[in-house]
């Protein structure tokens, strides 16, 4: 938390950024702040600068403000520049005005708002706000609050010169520097009874989902497990008029390899990889403060990918080689590019957009480069150790139960029975479990709210494990006593198919809860919902069949077969 550069001396330069100006009703779609045209302050040189790989991901390019601020220096109200307003320039703050938009600064890494303009109530004449108050508040030799007041109305006239001023007020404070980012927070939205009780909610069907699943499992298996122990002790004779059914029948096949195993393994991979991933993003978050600075959960959510790489080679790997597949080159390479491959991609097509649009949110190239270098020159290294780890380790097919030659004819059965009906019906009950959380999450990401109950977030991370693998467990037993042994693809999308819902409730949101319109709002938001979701629905499939897994696993250990 101690940083040098935030203790000042006395008259020490306090720089003020212009970050991005934009409208109140999108927070995602900014421009520069200089790109309308404001006129910049006097002072040209300042003594530090610096921007992460987070910063720079999410478009965000300070720009110095000119103005001259010193620490706890007060100025009177000065005029620092002059707009010299033509019909474009005048267009130009009308439009921003008409359209409610407004800026954002920094001083001291601390935000501050302020209103471009306003109109008056028939909407003919315009105004500028042209006199920027700011209040600075400090405890000891610290920058602790800002506070930004607009002032001086002034028409918006053709060819006429508009003055631009500030002044600013240095006042002592109490307010603690740890504590300066809690009046950003909106305790009243987060700490809202309906998110205390939505997790409460979801507690309750967790123990609910476990119960049930223990009993059916418990007692099913334990009347299937009698009934074929009978089996043994009958003879020949008995045993082929007896009617034998159930998931038993299929012990030959339920350890076959699953079809198209080297995109399978990879996905399975991935999704181990994300959960990591988000388990200790959430964790290093609920340690550290990191929505305290620009663009740090990005770039912590970058590093730490890079840095789990090895988890998704040891899953995939292993899993490709106990399925006896051969081109595991290729499955680690496919593996490690699945997750980049998809983000990039994306992020590129939008900032296709962005650029035709001339938002800051448009990604330099250097940046790409960059992401371009962490790909080849640490995913994929690392992921290469895990591979080949995940293959010395536990690459050996282990089953309790030998797999048969010939595969067995899948025999008829219900419709509801179905793998695909099996697959829509499983994520109805994990995405009941964390669309609350979901609205919260959202309107941290598309409104001007900063999210920091890390610990709820953890609480539904999880809730959504334990329902996710209760749920494929169920489905999975279904499908064995129907004689269906394609279990594993099965298992994953009944699990992954939470996304869909999760996507289809980003529509809702979008029309319902945002103020969006035009092409670039919409293709950034259906474009990085459709990433969010999908690496969403790899997680819980990923998580789904490790469960299942384990549990078709263990009843076949117990099954006495000849």
């Amino acid at each position: 938390k101690e940083k040098k550069k935030k203790k000042k001396p006395d008259k020490e330069e306090v720089v003020l950024w212009m970050n991005t100006v934009g409208p109140y009703h999108n927070r995602q779609e900014t421009y520069k702040y200089f790109s309308l045209p404001f006129c910049v302050g006097s002072k040209k040189s300042i003594s530090h600068y610096h921007e992460t790989l987070g910063e720079a991901l999410q478009g965000v390019e300070l720009e110095f403000s000119g103005l001259d601020i010193k620490f706890k220096d007060d100025v009177m109200q000065t005029t620092y520049c002059e707009i010299d307003l033509d019909k474009g320039r005048r267009d130009a703050f009308v439009y921003a005005i008409k359209n409610h938009y407004w800026y954002q600064m920094y001083i001291d890494d601390l935000p501050i708002w302020g209103i471009v303009g306003e109109a008056d109530e028939n909407g003919e004449d315009y105004y500028l706000w042209t006199y920027k108050k700011l209040e600075i508040g400090y405890n000891g030799n610290r920058i602790v609050d800002v506070n930004l007041t607009s002032e001086g109305k002034v028409k918006l006239v053709p060819n006429t010169k508009i003055q631009m001023s500030y002044s600013v007020k240095w006042k002592k404070s109490d307010v603690k520097f740890e504590d300066r980012f809690d009046k950003y927070l909106d305790p009243s939205f987060f700490q809202h009874r309906i998110h205390w009780f939505s997790i409460f909610n979801s507690f309750m069907m967790v123990i609910f989902l476990v119960g049930l699943v223990s009993m059916i499992l418990m007692r099913t298996l334990r009347k299937d497990y009698a009934r074929y122990s009978k089996e043994e002790e009958m003879d020949d004779m008995d045993r082929d008029l007896g009617d034998e059914y159930g998931w038993k029948q299929v012990h030959g096949d339920v350890f076959r390899p699953s079809s198209h195993p080297l995109i399978f393994s990879s996905l399975i991979g991935s999704g181990c990889q994300i959960f990591a991933v988000s388990l200790i993003v959430i964790v290093v978050a609920m340690i550290e403060d990191l929505y305290t600075e620009r663009g740090s959960m990005l770039s912590t959510a970058i590093f730490v990918y890079a840095a789990t790489s090895p988890v998704n080679g040891y899953f995939g790997g292993s899993l490709y080689a106990r399925q006896g597949g051969r081109r595991w080159i290729k499955q680690m390479f496919i593996g490690a590019f699945l997750i980049p491959a998809m983000v990039c991609g994306t992020a590129f097509f939008i900032n296709f957009i962005a650029i035709y649009y001339h938002a800051s949110r448009a990604i330099p190239f250097g940046t790409m480069v960059a992401v371009c270098c962490i790909c080849f020159f640490v995913i994929l290294p690392l992921n290469l150790v895990g591979t080949i780890l995940g293959r010395n380790l536990s690459g050996q097919p282990n089953f309790p139960c030998r797999v048969n030659a010939v595969p067995r004819p899948i025999p008829e059965k219900k419709w509801f029975m179905e793998p695909a009906v099996i697959v829509c019906l499983g994520g109805i009950l994990p995405f009941g479990s964390i669309f609350i959380e979901m609205y919260f999450i959202f309107t941290s990401f598309w409104a001007y709210k900063i999210y920091y109950v890390y610990g709820f977030m953890m609480l539904v991370l999880v809730i959504l494990c334990i329902v996710t693998v209760c749920v494929t467990i169920v489905c999975t037993y279904f499908l064995l006593n129907a004689e269906d042994y394609r279990w594993q693809w099965t298992s994953f999308l009944s699990a992954a198919s939470t996304a869909i819902y999760v996507y289809m409730y980003s529509f809702y949101y979008y029309f319902f809860k945002t103020k969006m319109y035009g092409l670039f709002q919409t293709s950034f938001y259906f474009g990085y919902m459709a990433v969010f979701s999908t690496a969403l629905g790899i997680m819980c499939g990923a998580i789904g069949y490790m469960g299942t897994s384990a549990f078709v696993r263990k009843i076949y250990t117990n099954v006495k077969i000849d």
